[in-house]
């Protein structure tokens, strides 16, 4: 891999996931297996997120942290209204009551990216919108490598016109949220090797490709259609290093589980889950409004998840969950990098 861009023996990513999955000792493991660490920065404080990485730091390897980046977005009072009423009797099993007025909030943006320019990192990614040309001059500044996660590419060109380093190339098959920047969208369904080769073929920027990772062969096609590196997640969910909840880990695991669905009902933006019955009851009514519906049905995930109730809770998977072992994670790198 070119160590202008990421710097690891192997082009092997461990993506960024948010909501626990991504722990310092994750990265431990896949950094000294030879892959590309990132921490998850979104969801979190930038105390907490600074803890992690002063820990990571300790590792004596390159790594990166990936932001959540939200321009502000107008929400439809009454829909989410209408949405927090329809969610009343499920909140209602636990005793959750649900907040019908939206909360929204930049989830402390400009705080992380202050501590980031202060003491900075090797690499910062953004994800769900682009951050302004000033951000990345400022990374620029403390010589941090600057990422943008992209869906097309319309979305790349975007991008490359603010003078980022490289792409993270989202396909629709990768688990949890989408990066796609306007949430009001699907993302269309395309194999995460042709959306790599489509972004190479008009930017010259250097590409990671992410989605539907499933095995050696499903890495061995994206490199092929022209990217450095590729991004693993799903595959991490059920290692022993990763915080995957139990319950999640469960669901993972479970038979009776036979597709996955990109759904708002969960958040009010697109992200692939194991279908279950709550995106079945409310993904038709759920509004596009990211975090307000994040921070809805977050009480409500969290008591699903203490009880182990995989009907209500949100279980982030991309398309090649059923591949997803138990284990080390380091067994993950060694498998995927066969070949390579």
């Amino acid at each position: 891999m070119t160590p202008a861009l990421l710097d690891s023996r192997l082009p092997l990513v461990a993506a960024p996931m948010a909501g626990g999955p991504s722990t310092v000792g994750l990265a431990e493991a896949v950094s000294s297996a030879g892959a590309f660490p990132f921490l998850a920065g979104g969801n979190k404080s930038a105390a907490a997120l600074g803890a992690e990485i002063a820990a990571v730091r300790g590792l004596g390897a390159d790594f990166g942290v990936n932001l959540f980046a939200l321009p502000p977005r107008t929400i439809d009072e009454a829909a989410f209204a209408s949405y927090a009423a329809e969610l009343a009797a499920e909140a209602d099993a636990y005793g959750v009551i649900l907040d019908p007025a939206p909360r929204t909030d930049d989830d402390s943006f400009e705080d992380k990216l202050e501590m980031l320019t202060r003491s900075p990192v090797p690499v910062v990614s953004f994800t769900f919108a682009l951050p302004s040309a000033e951000h990345v001059a400022a990374l620029h500044a403390v010589r941090t490598t600057v990422l943008a996660s992209v869906t097309s590419p319309e979305e790349a060109w975007a991008a490359t016109e603010l003078g980022v380093d490289g792409l993270v190339v989202q396909g629709p098959d990768a688990g949890g949220h989408s990066a796609i920047h306007d949430p009001s969208r699907t993302p269309p369904a395309i194999r995460t090797p042709e959306l790599v080769r489509q972004v190479v073929a008009d930017t010259n920027l250097p590409v990671i490709g992410a989605g539907g990772v499933d095995g050696p062969v499903a890495v061995h096609r994206i490199l092929a259609a022209g990217a450095r590196a590729v991004a693993v997640g799903t595959l991490l969910l059920r290692t022993d290093e990763a915080g995957t909840s139990p319950t999640h880990r469960a669901a993972l695991a479970d038979r009776s589980f036979t597709a996955t669905a990109l759904t708002r009902a969960f958040t009010g933006r697109p992200a692939r889950s194991l279908r279950n019955g709550f995106i079945d009851r409310h993904e038709a009514s759920a509004p596009t409004a990211y975090p307000a519906v994040h921070h809805l049905t977050r009480e409500l995930r969290r008591a699903a998840g203490a009880a182990g109730d995989t009907d209500r809770l949100h279980l982030w998977a991309g398309t090649g969950w059923r591949s997803a072992p138990e284990g080390p994670a380091a067994d993950v790198i060694a498998r995927l990098a066969k070949g390579i």
